[in-house]
């Protein structure tokens, strides 16, 4: 665990020989590679059963009575505190090995409050991984607070810590998750009646499907997790900016935390969206301009129109399809342009994304009034 020259195969695996065996006759060459654990972490973490009674042995505090033993888990926490390299030993690990362990911490067990703010976390990997599996089924979730903070309580009832939530949420949306997908329900929203009450919510949603109440809190809890989305990413525009050269005006913020929301997906793979979409466009004006004795070149507007109208149509429409067509008729128009008034460059508006022969027209007859 200190600066050292690892082996990536061992000796004693067959499969790290077969590797080397493939790779031998591929290359002629019997490479071994090694990884240096200089800026390697190693965190050990454990519940480690039993250390509590070492040391509480250790600082002679035992109970009252023959064969007392620590019960509370407040209780066990307080001794873990106190632990030594002794007692780790005592316990079965080797003391070379321990003292490579120079910090040692003790967690404090999970309250109300934890839990609650773990499900209220946006990247909490429970509810989005909840909201994922509803949306497999066409199905889009949204969770009131006070639903969360019913589903914490519940879990911190089994004294499992971070473990109960999933089991605590899978027990509020099980009977939901059977029974929505053969529905024509699209939106679902879970509230603190339904955690107390999953038989009985199901039955008056499937009684009234399409209540106006109902999906107005729906688009509320939406447009509230947006919210939400938007400030980290504002708050990372200009580290964004330069990983990724794109500039994150609110427009295109909002377009990136809507894509999130709607179709469950995590910040990097939208970005990723945006940026094959904003290179298509990049590259499509250099083609254009290297053909013609005009510059053509896209507002960031028209490029956040692009984006939005792709993603609309993403099942029969590419970004680079779509420009070919829909500015074929380009050339030839502002080449007259040009001809009438001298202008080389133009900066397509996001207007000229959303219609692009009608803008073509309009700026046509604008020549022809000049």
């Amino acid at each position: 665990m200190e600066e050292t020259e690892v082996e990536l195969r061992s000796p004693q695996d067959p499969l790290s020989q077969m590797e080397a065996m493939m790779e031998f006759q591929k290359t002629g060459k019997r490479e071994r590679k090694k990884i240096n654990t200089k800026h390697i972490l190693f965190i050990m973490s454990g519940a480690f059963n039993g250390l509590e009674e070492i040391i509480k042995k250790r600082l002679n505090r035992q109970g009252i009575g023959f064969g007392a033993e620590v019960k509370s888990k407040d209780e066990k926490t307080e001794y873990l505190r106190m632990v030594k390299a002794e007692d780790l030993i005592q316990y079965g690990f080797e003391s070379e090995f321990i003292g490579r362990l120079p910090v040692i911490t003790v967690f404090e067990n999970l309250e109300v409050e934890d839990l609650y703010h773990i499900l209220r976390n946006p990247k909490s990997p429970i509810i989005n991984s909840k909201k994922k599996d509803f949306k497999a089924y066409g199905i889009d979730l949204q969770f009131e607070d006070e639903a969360l903070r019913l589903i914490a309580e519940n879990a911190f009832k089994e004294r499992t810590g971070a473990r109960g939530l999933a089991s605590a949420v899978e027990r509020v949306l099980l009977r939901f998750e059977h029974v929505l997908p053969s529905t024509d329900i699209r939106h679902l929203v879970v509230t603190a009646s339904m955690v107390k009450d999953p038989e009985g919510e199901l039955e008056k949603i499937l009684q009234n499907p399409h209540d106006p109440q109902r999906e107005a809190r729906f688009r509320e809890l939406m447009a509230e997790e947006e919210r939400s989305l938007e400030g980290p990413i504002r708050e990372k525009c200009v580290e964004f900016h330069e990983r990724y050269g794109l500039t994150f005006s609110p427009q295109r913020i909002s377009l990136i935390t809507r894509r999130i929301v709607e179709e469950r997906k995590d910040l990097d793979s939208v970005i990723d969206e945006v940026l094959a979409i904003y290179h298509t466009a990049r590259s499509f004006e250099q083609e254009f301009s290297s053909r013609n004795e005009v510059k053509l070149s896209f507002s960031e507007e028209a490029i956040d129109c692009l984006v939005e109208k792709v993603w609309k149509e993403e099942d029969k429409l590419n970004a680079e399809d779509f420009l070919k067509q829909a500015f074929q008729n380009y050339e030839h128009g502002l080449k007259l342009i040009n001809k009438r008034t001298g202008i080389r460059e133009f900066i397509i508006p996001a207007a000229g994304i959303q219609d692009p022969e009608n803008y073509l027209s309009e700026l046509i007859r604008e020549s022809y009034k000049d």
